[in-house]
């Protein structure tokens, strides 16, 4: 079993790559549907017509997330949507072709960065605000006794200092050629902030907080560190963190980024 899940197919922009990673849960990660978490009930091509749809949704308590394909800070807030079971909207930014540093998109994040929701009249930016945001606006993933919801963020908090040079490596292994030296600074880097989950992992616990349900820690580690085969990283150097990450995949509603962030504008059915 465990030997098969250290393979999966990443769906590219079309093409197939083979990368060492989070396989299948039951049968064929190939098999994923587009949007795990409910149905996909429509889009539009305003992705494809050089803009960003700005549309506010008809319903205000319905989130509206903007985001990019290839984004693992997209993927953190997509991931917390399908997992709770919420319907909400998605809004494609095409970094591609510069659409975050577009007029209308740099009024609602000036930043020129994805993620960006609106919720309820709210605009929150930043994938790890998001996840912090939609715990406590929705109380999915929110930890039971404030210690947790405090050691939460403080996760949220580590990752986005350690965990985030796992997206550095994948970014110079398959955006961007960098000077070896650069790759020799950051993977090491990426490697220790994976030795620190793997200790936080061995006392037993299934989940980074301790508690007996997952929680917007152990989501914003994983979304980042799921581009770790691009970067050429095998989980399976990891053995607790695989694990934890097959638990993730069991859970209703999972999906890995290039099956579940669409190309194009999307709404999608709660469950």
């Amino acid at each position: 079993m465990l030997a098969a899940l250290l393979h999966l197919t990443l769906r590219i922009e079309g093409r197939q790559r083979f990368a060492a990673g989070l396989g299948t849960v039951a049968g064929g990660c190939q098999g994923w549907p587009i949007a795990p978490g409910g149905v996909m009930i429509g889009g539009t091509g305003a992705g494809r017509r050089g803009m960003v749809n700005m549309a506010e949704a008809e319903d205000p308590e319905r989130p509206v997330l903007f985001g990019s394909f290839t984004s693992s800070s997209s993927y953190k807030p997509m991931l917390f949507l399908a997992l709770s079971g919420l319907g909400f909207g998605f809004r494609t930014v095409n970094l591609k072709t510069g659409l975050q540093k577009s007029p209308e998109y740099l009024a609602l994040n000036p930043y020129g960065q994805v993620p960006a929701l609106r919720h309820r009249g709210l605009t929150v930016i930043q994938s790890n605000v998001i996840l912090d945001y939609l715990a406590r606006a929705t109380g999915h993933f929110e930890g039971r006794t404030e210690q947790a919801r405090w050691a939460a963020r403080a996760w949220l908090s580590w990752e986005a200092d350690a965990i985030t040079n796992i997206a550095k490596v994948r970014h110079y292994r398959r955006f961007r050629s960098v000077d070896p030296a650069v790759m020799a600074y950051f993977l090491p880097l990426a490697e220790a902030a994976l030795d620190v989950v793997e200790r936080s992992l061995g006392d037993g616990r299934d989940w980074l907080v301790g508690e007996e349900a997952p929680s917007i820690a152990d989501i914003g580690c994983w979304g980042r560190m799921v581009f770790m085969a691009e970067g050429g990283i095998e989980i399976g150097r990891w053995p607790r963190l695989q694990a934890w990450a097959e638990r993730l995949a069991a859970l209703p509603g999972f999906g890995l980024p290039y099956d579940l962030i669409p190309k194009k504008d999307a709404e999608f059915a709660g469950r």
